[in-house]
């Protein structure tokens, strides 16, 4: 299977003038968009933030019931233990939630990375994938926020920016955005590409998925020519024959 094209986008400053470009690694911004896959790694992960809150009470649990209602046989009523039967208006819920619900879904590593390259090809392929040069800030400042999404005309959409590393003063900076999310690029996920409407790397997180994150989107390496031949790497000769290590024919003290 051919390898896709690499993708070309301009890298701009913090101010929106474009200051070059750069080539997305086209194994994951260039990939076959999976659908199927996009959506069963998003139910997932919804599943797995929820919470089990849900609960009711059993005939066990619900205050009162401790006496027979009536006797056993003679009345010409159904014989009844208690009136905290779930029957009864009152009563204990049958089969009802207990409050220890486990929503998780399993899904496949490779299903998690087939999802993130979709989700990441898809916002690429639509103009949606913006790099920005020198994204810092001097200190935590929400003008500065501001105006830097009004200097990428991102007002008022939905953004996800994503850093090399935690950054404090941009965390800050954007934590009262509500329109705005900010993710490490091992926080990546296929969740928080899809619900945004534009993707906004930092150039020096642009290095790091082209390299570092490989092997976590599970993009084929780029030259597998470039490995070391195994027989370079170890031979056998040298690590040492097991006539070496001990001979059978010793006897071995009683």
């Amino acid at each position: 299977m051919e390898a896709p094209d690499d993708v070309t986008v301009d890298v701009l400053d913090p101010t929106g003038a474009t200051a070059g470009t750069a080539q997305l690694d086209g194994a994951l911004f260039n990939a076959q968009v999976n659908v199927p896959a996009m959506h069963q790694v998003v139910v997932a992960q919804l599943a797995a933030a929820r919470s089990a809150t849900s609960k009711t009470k059993s005939r066990g649990e619900v205050r009162g019931g401790g006496a027979k209602p009536w006797r056993q046989k003679g009345t010409g009523r159904a014989r009844q233990g208690s009136i905290r039967a779930p029957q009864f208006s009152g009563g204990g819920i049958a089969h009802g939630p207990t409050g220890e619900q486990n929503y998780t879904k399993r899904v496949t590593k490779k299903l998690k990375k087939v999802a993130l390259r979709s989700a990441l090809s898809d916002r690429a392929r639509s103009g949606q994938v913006r790099i920005v040069r020198g994204l810092a800030f001097d200190a935590p400042r929400t003008k500065d926020a501001v105006a830097f999404l009004d200097a990428l005309d991102l007002p008022a959409r939905r953004v996800l920016i994503v850093l090399a590393a935690r950054d404090d003063a941009l965390g800050k900076s954007f934590r009262n955005l509500q329109r705005v999310h900010l993710l490490t690029v091992d926080q990546l996920n296929t969740y928080d590409v899809l619900v945004s409407d534009v993707v906004v790397f930092a150039e020096d997180a642009l290095d790091h998925i082209g390299k570092g994150t490989r092997a976590v989107l599970g993009a084929p390496a780029p030259d597998t020519d470039a490995v070391a031949d195994t027989d370079e790497v170890r031979d056998t000769d040298e690590v040492g024959d097991t006539d070496e290590v001990g001979d059978t024919d010793e006897e071995v003290p009683a």
